[in-house]
């Protein structure tokens, strides 16, 4: 169906920020979603702070809001909203819902998403019908607050830390109140369908990829093997704990004299500096090179030179995990060969040995494995092949998107 619904104000989409350059996979969604003919508001929950945006970005049509990320900044529209909310038959049970969270969590994060909630309740289209969040942390609790004030229904997309950093309390309460829920990954599927009295309700839509973004592969890579020219290994991620980039250079520092080699890292994040005087402690800052965000064309771009692709991630201290990271598709379309860790969901894409190159998150294991695929350029190659015709075969877009179309319809129908 390509039908556009009569108006954007029937669907409202919450965001915790827009456009973020680590979050491509809400901007393909979006677009794509438009693209069958889907049209919505968007209201982000913080302003953007990234320097650079994708092209990806820019295709979307839809308007985009902005609520007072703190309620400081612009308290009489969170006057106005809060005056508003108060008159509409949902405010009653929204403010007793609220103030039974509040107990659970009795933070200041917990005030402002309900502020944010009026705010939006109140500048929402009075077309309004559906609330639809991605992440189930705090868009959803903005969106869920909103949803009862106005009397209208509420969805949700959950991804990796909104879900195993939320207190199960929470995620059951969401579960139970919202239409209907999608999670990107097989392992976050279980563990909320075993948190649902509904199971049903709640669907396992893998992002994907869309490849009409991507050119093909480049031609075939040189067969480096660190004895002449330097590899060159690639890593695209955020500089924080769970990207497990300690691990990475610690592993970099154990890689035998004789190999010749060079890391380009993309992207940013608050292990910046920590995560450079760490290199330079180690003796590598001549062979590192970090790029910082970029967009992604440039990204892209320096997949298609590169030899192999490396995503050490890990579970962090405090919980926090990838799902199925998407750049590791972006590196399969350029058949960059793989090495991650069987971590979280990522071998729900990637099986050790046919499609890549998975370890635990350990040092030794990854220096192990870094000197044993830049020494094998045709090993290598072939298991990258079989990851871009894995990509291809099972983890597109489409497949996805129509589901999420057709969950989005019928909550709206």
């Amino acid at each position: 169906m390509n039908d556009a619904l009569p108006s954007a104000g029937r669907l409202a989409v919450v965001l915790k920020g827009w456009p973020r350059l680590s979050e491509t996979f809400i901007a393909q969604e979006l677009v794509a979603l438009e693209n069958r003919g889907l049209r919505f508001e968007v209201w982000s929950m913080r302003h953007p702070t990234d320097k650079k945006r994708h092209a990806l970005h820019d295709a979307l049509k839809a308007t985009v809001t902005y609520l007072p990320e703190y309620l400081y900044q612009e308290p009489w529209r969170v006057l106005k909203g809060l005056a508003h909310s108060a008159r509409l038959p949902g405010f009653g049970a929204a403010l007793k819902l609220w103030l039974k969270h509040l107990v659970h969590d009795p933070t200041p994060n917990r005030v402002r998403r309900f502020g944010q909630a009026a705010v939006l309740a109140r500048e929402a289209s009075p077309d309004l019908k559906f609330i639809y969040a991605h992440f189930m942390h705090t868009p959803s609790s903005v969106a869920l607050y909103a949803s009862v004030m106005r009397g209208v229904a509420w969805g949700f997309s959950a991804h990796a830390k909104d879900i195993w950093k939320s207190p199960d309390w929470e995620k059951q309460d969401k579960l139970a109140r919202s239409t209907f829920g999608v999670t990107c990954t097989r392992l976050g599927a279980e563990h909320l369908r075993s948190l649902s009295a509904d199971p049903g309700k709640l669907d396992l839509v893998y992002h994907g990829l869309d490849l009409s973004r991507f050119p093909p592969p480049p031609p075939a890579r040189p067969p480096r093997d660190g004895s002449g020219e330097p590899v060159t290994l690639i890593s695209v991620g955020r500089l924080v704990e769970k990207k497990g980039y300690n691990l990475l250079l610690d592993a970099l520092a154990r890689l035998p004299p004789s190999l010749n080699w060079r890391f380009v890292h993309i992207g940013g994040g608050e292990l910046s500096e920590t995560l450079k005087a760490r290199a330079r402690k180690l003796g590598l800052s001549e062979r590192v090179e970090w790029r910082g965000a970029r967009d992604q064309s440039e990204v892209v771009a320096a997949l298609r030179e590169a030899d192999i692709f490396v995503l050490p991630s890990r579970i962090a201290s405090d919980g926090d995990r990838d799902g199925l990271p998407n750049v590791l598709m972006e590196a399969a379309s350029q058949e960059l060969p793989i090495l991650s860790t069987s971590v979280s969901s990522i071998p729900e894409f990637i099986e050790n040995g046919k499609q890549g190159v998975l370890v635990e998150p350990d040092v030794g294991e990854l220096a192990s494995a870094l000197a044993a695929m830049i020494a094998d350029p045709y090993g290598r190659a072939a298991r990258a092949e079989a990851a871009r015709e894995r990509l291809v075969e099972h983890f597109g877009m489409d497949a996805g998107i129509d589901r999420l179309v057709a969950r989005l319809r019928n909550a709206l129908a």
